[in-house]
């Protein structure tokens, strides 16, 4: 009688299955989402890091802000789910699966947008994991080559100097870039000093062989002086042929070549002496140096000696047969008008062409006297044959 009594007064069993249904539905359906989201945020942080001009953060930002309204409308629910199984209150089914179909879109946006990036997140994840190994690699390379450097009987070549102290600043500016930078500047930092490191070896690599090279050098260089020397001995004589045989006016611009020669010379000359004293000194590199710049006067010199002798030989041929020169531009004028009258363009360049035929009766005028100005002829002509070309070109571009 106790037993049935107590029997009556029992509240009923309650029917939570449900809950827990729902309760798996929701958290697999969030899980999916969570462990993609992750995935994802992770490579965009690297990204970030690596390539922060790409803007991935802010392209995530969105399909972030999606999850996150998706995670925070699965938690409430959840807690509505604890509150149901206390008081029996059952939360409707359509309201549960619009849940997980909303933490499914989520997940789906996540994948969306990771593909649409893939290859470069991917990319940025394995840049920022591989920093590490790359820092620790670059560092015990440069820490190699500056005891070589040190070691070596070169130690006191400007270029390994040179090269050596860009590596100890690189060093320095590493450390300070993995103690306060991102992978990003890390990385650079790593890369920079990879390639001072790569400076520094080949600069012991061709160190050896400098000293030869600048005693090859050196002795090429003085071969060249000489023939300069000699070259410009004609000078002299060609500048006063010129001054006998042509109006003066033909060679003006030519009258300090043969002083601008010889200093050039004797710059030269000079370099070339403290070339060998620095190849005597152990110095290869400052001989190179040296021998270069020797090089460079010495082409100056010859610039200044073969104008002369060039100008001699051009109006000699002009004066020999003045026409030739004249037939040859009066050709491309008339290759210039007949492309005119073809292209239908007549009306605006057949002026500008007539202005260049009486140009050229007027540069043929010119040769009167006993000592024509050759140089003002050739010089007329040559501009009247680069106005043509240019006429010729802007005409073929308004004939496309």
């Amino acid at each position: 009688m106790a037993g049935r009594k107590r029997g009556w007064f029992r509240t009923p069993a309650r029917d939570t299955a449900w809950v827990q249904q729902a309760r798996q539905a929701l958290t697999a359906a969030f899980l999916d989402m969570d462990t993609r989201q992750s995935i994802a945020e992770n490579a965009v942080a690297a990204s970030a890091q690596i390539a922060p001009e790409r803007g991935m953060t802010a392209q995530w930002e969105r399909v972030r802000a999606r999850c996150y309204d998706a995670a925070g409308a699965y938690l409430a629910l959840n807690e509505r789910l604890d509150q149901a199984e206390r008081d029996g209150i059952p939360v409707p089914q359509p309201e549960i699966d619009a849940q997980v179909r909303r933490l499914a879109e989520a997940a789906r946006g996540v994948d969306e947008f990771y593909h649409a990036n893939q290859a470069h997140l991917e990319h940025s994840v394995a840049l920022l994991s591989s920093v590490p190994q790359l820092v620790a690699q670059v560092r015990s390379a440069a820490q190699q080559a500056r005891q070589a450097a040190d070691a070596s009987p070169y130690a006191g070549y400007p270029s390994v100097r040179q090269y050596a102290a860009a590596v100890d600043e690189a060093l320095v500016t590493l450390e300070g870039a993995v103690a306060g930078g991102g992978a990003g500047v890390v990385r650079q930092a790593a890369t920079e000093l990879e390639a001072h490191t790569r400076s520094l070896s080949r600069a012991l690599e061709e160190a050896p062989g400098k000293q030869h090279s600048a005693s090859t050098a050196l002795a090429s260089a003085g071969t060249r002086l000489s023939a300069v020397q000699t070259r410009t001995e004609r000078l002299a004589p060609a500048r006063s042929a010129l001054l006998r045989e042509f109006n003066a006016a033909s060679s003006a611009d030519l009258a300090n070549n043969e002083r601008q020669a010889h200093r050039a010379i004797d710059a030269a000359a000079a370099e070339l002496s403290k070339a060998r004293a620095a190849l005597q000194n152990n110095d290869p590199e400052q001989t190179l140096e040296l021998t270069t710049s020797a090089r460079g006067l010495l082409a100056t010199a010859e610039e200044q000696a073969d104008a002369v002798t060039d100008r001699l030989s051009l109006l000699r041929e002009v004066r020999a047969q003045p026409q030739e020169k004249a037939k040859t531009v009066r050709f491309k004028l008339r290759d210039a008008q007949m492309l005119a009258v073809n292209s239908g363009l007549v009306a605006q360049w057949g002026s500008v062409l007539d202005a260049q035929a009486e140009r050229l009766e007027r540069a043929a005028g010119g040769l009167v006297g006993p000592h024509p100005d050759y140089w003002a002829y050739i010089s007329e002509l040559d501009a009247i044959s680069g106005f043509l070309t240019g006429v010729v070109d802007r005409m073929r571009k308004t004939d496309r």
